[in-house]
């Protein structure tokens, strides 16, 4: 993310079933009744590990989102730009519902599957999304740069990264699995020591909740799906890889993510 810091400050919690966490940022009065999507009904909870089976695979890989679970919850940041910007709110809802449903009801192609998927560019996104955009005082919102402008204020999450290095040095596979909304804006310098694969969605032509790139992303860490946990900010995303086979963990916050990993990885974390 452009100007990423990093903050220790405890995550806000989030609600079960919005999609306000996630880079598809949407505030939570601009998501429509049923737009979760689930692919599939577990059987248990999205991101709530069932009881485990004799028969079940080690687990040896961990599977994580970028943003709102390595980073701070994107819709702190998108707040912080709409009033930043003096963006109208209802301008950005609106156009935020139909695009979010559209991207998570397997209907059309629409702007965002067309920028996650890198079948458009980052300038042909923004001006698309700024021409249904407007400032307060209904001034037209510049197209150039708007995504940058956006994302300003998003901040890593120091405890997410921690906990990640501590898998690798815990000898788990660890891989990075991103819709991405800008896949020149991630801080790559870090990555390589966080990540064995990074999968942003842009280069790969395949995004989040498609099954096939959970399976890719699995096949790059030269394992099964069902040895791999996913995390992710997204229950729909979540459920998603649950129907694959991996074990699903649904993030909202720091603390309660590195408690359920401990658990299922049967590890000691900070």
């Amino acid at each position: 993310m452009p100007g990423s810091s990093v903050r220790r400050s405890p995550a806000a919690p989030c609600s079960a079933g919005s999609l306000t966490h996630t880079i598809d940022c949407v505030p939570d009065d601009a998501v429509p009744a049923g737009v979760s999507s689930q692919p599939a009904t577990p059987a248990s909870a999205p991101g709530q590990p069932a009881a485990p089976a004799d028969a079940s695979p080690r687990i040896r890989g961990v599977i994580t989102d970028w943003g709102g679970v390595m980073t701070r919850p994107i819709l702190d940041t998108v707040n912080a730009w709409m009033s930043a910007d003096q963006i109208d709110r209802d301008s950005y809802v609106t156009v935020m519902r139909r695009w979010v449903a559209q991207a998570y009801d397997g209907g059309d192609s629409n702007p965002i599957h067309a920028l996650e998927r890198g079948e458009c560019t980052n300038e042909e996104f923004e001006r698309l999304l700024a021409a249904e955009l407007t400032h307060l005082d209904g001034r037209p919102v510049v197209a150039a740069g708007l995504l940058g402008r956006m994302f300003a204020a998003s901040a890593l999450e120091a405890v997410m990264l921690d906990l990640i290095r501590s898998l690798r040095q815990a000898g788990l596979k660890t891989a990075l699995l991103s819709n991405s909304w800008g896949a020149g804006d991630y801080p790559r310098h870090l990555f390589p020591g966080l990540f064995d694969v990074v999968v942003i969605s842009a280069e790969v032509g395949m995004r989040k909740p498609e099954e096939r790139i959970f399976r890719h992303a699995a096949a790059l860490l030269g394992l099964e799906p069902q040895e791999c946990v996913f995390i992710d900010d997204l229950e729909a995303n979540v459920a998603a890889a649950e129907a694959v086979g991996l074990v699903g963990l649904h993030h909202c916050e720091p603390g309660p993510t590195a408690e359920r990993l401990a658990g299922l990885l049967n590890l000691p974390l900070p």
